[in-house]
């Protein structure tokens, strides 16, 4: 593989740039090592790949030994056939069969469109599905269709909710996707809790301290610890009550209204190394076009021109727009250390 390396005063690389293309056949070839079929490895790998490239380095190549580790343990099936039912007009309903979420939802895709193009509005409830990425490229795709697209997914129980004293809730995000006029489309996708928690396990792994109002420790009392967080602590829902009901409701449409698990319901303790949390996930995608306005993706341009005249100066998924550009034009850039990390798992 052709990496351009930069070096360090010590002469000794410090990072290497990875051509994208590369970067997804590097991680397509550790999945399919670890029992991933070739067609599920091929999406995940984009899919991580995608969140390195354009800087979501709590879920891209970060992610790489917990995929593999769930894998091992027996805990998640990476050769998994979902199964989709047509269940209504507007719905569909998918069963992950225990495997990954982005499969599932290639697989579902196809359906999902036509009902959309048909009803205005459809909806894709999945079951059974390990997330383990961000959520943001399951939406963005569909709003480059021309679409409004919604997903909530819950995750493991890491977040107490307000007031409260144990963890009943996963990071349990929501993600956003609109068409802009000749503009990348806007797309938003956030934890409900304070802090994501592949940014506490690198905050954990680099020794630095979380910022303050984040979490709690194994005795429900405020920590800056990142480790004691993790172990046996909690993170805290982003403003109190708030997210804490945004957090209630992302248990109820990805997981009561999909059939699948709560983020407190699975029990991983028999697989030893399982990090992908079982859980469900909503999609909700909309036809603009037919509410009535044919304009709708040049009001929403007007509306985010608006929001940074008033002084907003990046708008969520900006950077990351450019991000990519950069990584595309120049490889994607990562430390020695995780290239080598990769390499040994492509060959573990």
């Amino acid at each position: 593989m052709s990496v351009s390396t930069a070096n360090s005063p010590a002469e000794q690389p410090a990072t290497v740039k990875i051509p994208f293309e590369k970067l997804v056949t590097l991680l397509e070839s550790i999945f399919t090592r670890h029992g991933v079929s070739a067609e599920n490895a091929k999406i995940l790998a984009q899919n991580c790949a995608s969140c390195e490239r354009d800087g979501s380095h709590s879920h891209g190549i970060f992610r790489m030994p917990g995929y593999v580790s769930s894998l091992k343990s027996g805990w998640v099936d990476g050769a998994a056939v979902p199964v989709i039912e047509d269940c209504a007009g507007a719905m569909i309903r998918v069963d992950a069969k225990n495997g990954f979420a982005q499969p599932a939802l290639a697989a579902a895709r196809a359906l999902l469109i036509e009902k959309v193009r048909a009803n205005g509005i459809a909806m894709l409830a999945m079951r059974r599905s390990h997330h383990f990425s961000a959520l943001w490229p399951d939406v963005e795709p569909f709003a480059d269709e021309g679409f409004v697209a919604l997903s909530f997914v819950n995750s493991f129980a890491c977040v107490v909710p307000h007031g409260g004293h144990s963890a009943v809730f996963g990071t349990n995000p929501v993600a956003f996707a609109s068409p802009q006029k000749n503009e990348p489309p806007f797309v938003f996708d956030q934890a409900s809790s304070a802090l994501a928690n592949g940014d506490v396990q690198i905050a954990a792994r680099e020794g630095r301290p979380l910022p303050a109002g984040m979490g709690v420790d194994g005795q429900g009392q405020p920590t800056t610890d990142a480790k004691a967080v993790l172990n046996g602590g909690a993170l805290l829902p982003f403003g109190g009550h708030k997210g804490s009901s945004i957090a209630l409701m992302v248990e109820i449409l990805g997981a009561a209204l999909t059939g699948g698990f709560f983020s407190g319901e699975f029990d991983w303790s028999g697989h030893v190394g399982a990090q992908t949390p079982k859980t469900g996930q909503l999609f909700i995608v909309i036809d603009p076009e037919r509410g009535g306005n044919t304009m709708f993706a040049e009001r929403v341009s007007q509306l985010t021109a608006l929001v940074r005249e008033a002084g907003q100066e990046r708008l969520p998924g900006d950077r990351r727009f450019v991000t990519r550009q950069k990584s595309l034009a120049e490889g994607v850039t990562i430390s020695a250390a995780e290239y080598q990390r990769l390499l040994g798992l492509s060959a573990d």
